[in-house]
């Protein structure tokens, strides 16, 4: 009798996959914001950025409708998570939709609301940054040019503390624009690494804390290993915990006397009020370039009150009012005739834009002035345009005030109260205020030791300061 052959068995190998974490995910899920100290370098205008800890929430803003910032914010989000652990981006959440699918990590958004206008027929956007974001945002980076700069500052309008900035030219001009995209690896672990432990620091640090709580783990006695004694000093010795929380994956830090440098950029703060002198929500909101008062639509000319810490100053007829800070005194205001001022002046300038007169001249007035404008009623009712940072907020009607003053900048010693106590962390000769800046080389290394070189630069190469006519550029 014939036996049938038996077929081998078919060995099959099981597989398993996961899905790729293309996640969007809310705010509230991320850790609180880490708050750096700035502190005064000797010999240097720019001050010293020190993380408490190592900072784990960007911020990534980017110049909209282009290729090219799409790619690049992928790629440094790609390489930042792949090389510094714990680290999460928050975006919104346009950027959002068009990101996470490339991402293979969760990506944090946060949608757009709309705040009342005092006109009933509009309404202005105001992010939900204005109630979250800053409480979550250690660190904004941006790709383009000034405009993506400056739409990273508003939306933090609201907010008294804005976090360190850190900005890629990749737009149209780029002015405030410190660093070129091909160095953002560089950039990035200067700015990261800044404030942490030298190498040796770190090592007689635990080497110290071993030696400290040796004695005092409890549940142990006689000799006790190395590997126990660094296990319970980094969960219960707070100080351990940050000197040894940098990756020394990393490479060795420079020390605390070699930092990121970063230039405060002064801000204004600016409040609308009614007829009755009734301040309108929110209380104020902050501009990093300019506050614009104009005519909008209309084809009449604005006739504004304009008064300086409750003195009245003039009454102008003109296509409208620019209130700047000195960042923003290179843009807007110089085309309408403005003066340059240097970032690290504390000051305001008013500049008239097209005055119906050959007499009103733009001035440079004390950051500590208050500059109120009223608009006065004789255009048949009309009101003006209200502009900040290129956003319009408010609608202006006949009777209602624009009042404009500067925002503390300063050691926390020398500033009155306010809201520039609003982190409520280091000590009174840390600096506190404005927009801080992350500028080119470190603190401590003898480059550029006045810090003026980014501002000088830019004069000469993007504006052509007193440039000869004829030559060619």
């Amino acid at each position: 009798m014939k036996v049938p052959r038996r077929k081998p068995a078919i060995r099959t190998r099981c597989f398993s996959t996961t899905a790729r974490r293309q996640e969007i995910r809310g705010l509230t899920e991320l850790p609180e914001r880490v708050v750096p100290r700035y502190h005064e370098t000797k010999g240097n205008d720019l001050l010293s950025l020190q993380w408490p800890r190592p900072l784990r929430n960007i911020l990534l803003v980017k110049k909209e409708g282009t290729r090219e910032t799409r790619e690049a914010v992928g790629e440094f989000a790609r390489h930042i998570h792949d090389t510094y652990p714990g680290i999460s981006f928050i975006t919104d959440s346009a950027s959002a939709q068009e990101l996470h699918s490339s991402l293979p990590f969760p990506i944090y958004a946060f949608p757009n609301l709309d705040w009342p206008s005092s006109s009933s027929s509009s309404t202005t956007t105001i992010h939900a940054s204005t109630f979250s974001l800053p409480l979550k945002t250690d660190l904004i980076t941006t790709f383009g040019g000034d405009g993506t700069l400056l739409r990273a500052s508003s939306l933090f309008a609201i907010a008294p503390s804005v976090p360190p900035i850190i900005s890629f030219s990749m737009g149209t001009l780029g002015f405030l624009n410190e660093w070129k995209f091909a160095e953002y690896k560089r950039a990035f672990r200067e700015l990261y690494m800044s404030g942490a432990p030298s190498s040796r620091a770190s090592v007689m640090a635990r080497e110290d804390s071993r030696s400290e709580t040796a004695a005092i783990v409890p549940g142990q006695s006689g000799p006790i290993s190395s590997n126990a004694v660094h296990s319970y000093s980094s969960t219960n010795n707070p100080a351990l915990k940050t000197v040894g929380s940098w990756p020394s994956s990393l490479g060795a830090s420079l020390g605390p006397t070699r930092t990121a440098r970063v230039l405060l950029r002064n801000r204004l703060r600016v409040s609308i009020s009614s007829p009755t002198g009734t301040t309108l929500s929110p209380p104020h909101l902050h501009a990093l370039n300019e506050i614009i008062l104009h005519r909008g639509a209309s084809p009449h000319l604005t006739h504004l009150s304009i008064s300086i810490s409750g003195r009245h100053l003039t009454s102008a007829v003109a296509d409208g009012l620019i209130i700047s800070t000195p960042t923003g005194s290179t843009a807007y205001s110089l085309s309408a005739g403005g003066s340059i001022v240097h970032p690290l002046v504390k000051g305001i300038v008013l500049t008239p834009i097209c005055a119906r007169s050959l007499s009103f001249r733009p001035l440079v007035l004390p950051g500590e002035a208050g500059v109120e404008v009223g608009v006065v009623g004789d255009r048949g009712g009309e009101g003006v345009e209200v502009s900040i940072d290129g956003v319009r907020r408010e609608g202006v009607g006949v009777g209602m005030g624009v009042r404009v003053w500067g925002e503390g900048v300063g050691r926390r010693r020398d500033l009155k109260g306010g809201d520039e106590d609003v982190d409520g962390v280091g000590d009174a000769n840390d600096w506190v205020g404005g927009v801080p800046c992350v500028m080119r080389g470190r603190a401590g290394d003898g480059e550029g030791a006045s810090g003026d070189e980014g501002w000088v630069g830019g004069l000469n190469g993007l504006l052509k300061f007193n440039y000869p006519f004829g030559e060619e550029g």
